[in-house]
């Protein structure tokens, strides 16, 4: 079988790499032929547009809605993301009329990728796919009312012309069957992990990086993801790691990743005097996460009570118990099920910074029982291997 991503992102986009990268591969290793038609954070900057790697065909067609650059993203005037999406919706249309597909599937139901993907799957009279990984109507920044409207019709549009849907939360599966989506079309299948990523010995040792940060041994809190607050609240980690401080003043928490938040979230902390025991690393390299990972005492996903964090599956928390890190995260979506009721991690309550912090302190006085939720995240991890969960993916092709 012949299949073709479209994508509105890159791959090194969270979704890229801990969803459709890992997954093509794995779908190119079970006999299937996989083409990923993209979009890319920085278009014009970009030296490899084509390539093939690990039997996977990648193409990379136009700029997508936002512009990333080293670990700031900056958004287009509406005028200027009006002339892009026509651009990069004709050059996805364009280039999957071009792809010999069996079928075609959707990376998230954009306007950009659906309109190109619906037109192509009428055109050749192949059947369309559509990957549903956040409630997108709520998780994006919009810098005019009429976009929202715009991905929200899309969102509810595309499952319903397409055969199959698949989705990573069950919260996403009820609202597409509130929509009047029949079950049998909908295949539910987590974010995962791919195996390899985490075995390679790629970067710095963990000890080596807590020199290079002159971390010595002291107690390292990590949260690493995208700093925007329209969808990760990390303004309730900060504002949590006040009480962390003052309990434990040798506590340091890092934060890694960009996004379009970094100037107020340092604002905060420097309000909240933390600046010293706070670090603002950046983006760091995808082969360097791991080691970042294993070097944390605890990782830490914050979460509100909404409709974002229940349309989420978080990536970081399915890392995390990759490298036996302790995670502790609000009660919220599919975290208790990820994490087995709080055997495998630490679940608190939802947009409580005090809850939050006491989580955490919780694992900082008892290394007993971070060693036991890390151990247990790591067994719990192989659930969601991608040469696993693919085999779950496929089904979605059958019904």
């Amino acid at each position: 079988m012949r299949i073709a991503f479209l994508l509105t992102q890159s791959l090194e986009s969270p979704s890229g790499l801990g969803r459709y990268w890992p997954l093509a591969k794995e779908m190119g290793r079970l006999g299937h032929q996989v083409d990923i038609l993209a979009l890319h954070h920085d278009f014009r900057a970009l030296d490899r547009r084509h390539f093939r790697q690990e039997d996977v065909e990648v193409r990379y067609v136009g700029q997508m809605h936002v512009l990333k650059r080293d670990s700031t993203k900056s958004h287009f005037s509406p005028v200027q993301l009006y002339r892009i999406a026509l651009a990069s919706t004709w050059q996805l249309m364009n280039h999957a009329l071009k792809t010999p597909a069996d079928a075609y599937h959707l990376g998230k139901p954009h306007p950009m990728n659906g309109l190109a993907g619906w037109i192509a799957a009428r055109r050749r009279k192949v059947p369309l796919y559509v990957d549903c990984d956040d409630y997108e109507a709520a998780s994006n920044r919009y810098s005019d009312r009429w976009q929202r409207p715009i991905v929200r019709w899309f969102e509810d549009w595309l499952p319903r012309e397409a055969t199959g849907v698949t989705v990573n939360t069950p919260f996403t599966k009820t609202r597409l069957q509130a929509l009047g989506i029949p079950t049998d079309r909908i295949v539910y299948v987590p974010n995962g992990v791919d195996p390899a990523r985490f075995a390679a010995s790629h970067g710095q040792s963990p000890v080596a990086l807590r020199q290079q940060l002159s971390l010595g041994s002291r107690p390292v809190i990590l949260y690493l993801g995208t700093l925007s607050l329209v969808s990760h609240p990390v303004d309730l980690l900060i504002r949590s790691f006040v009480a962390v401080h003052a309990h434990s003043p040798e506590a340091m928490l890092l934060l890694v990743g960009g996004g379009d938040d970094i100037a107020p979230l340092k604002e905060s902390v420097r309000a909240l005097g933390l600046q010293n025991v706070v670090q603002f690393l950046g983006r760091v390299h995808p082969a360097e996460v791991p080691a970042f990972l294993r070097m944390a005492d605890v990782s830490v996903d914050p979460a509100h009570d909404d409709l974002i964090a229940q349309g989420r599956s978080p990536l970081k928390i399915v890392e995390s118990m990759m490298v036996g890190t302790p995670v502790v995260t609000g009660d919220v979506g599919d975290r208790r099920q990820i994490l087995a009721d709080g055997q495998a991690g630490l679940l608190v309550r939802p947009g409580s910074a005090s809850a939050l912090a006491e989580g955490i302190i919780k694992l900082i006085r008892n290394p007993t029982l971070a060693q036991r939720l890390g151990e247990a995240g790591r067994l719990r991890a192989g659930l969601f291997h991608w040469d696993r969960l693919v085999r779950d993916f496929m089904q979605v092709y059958q019904q």
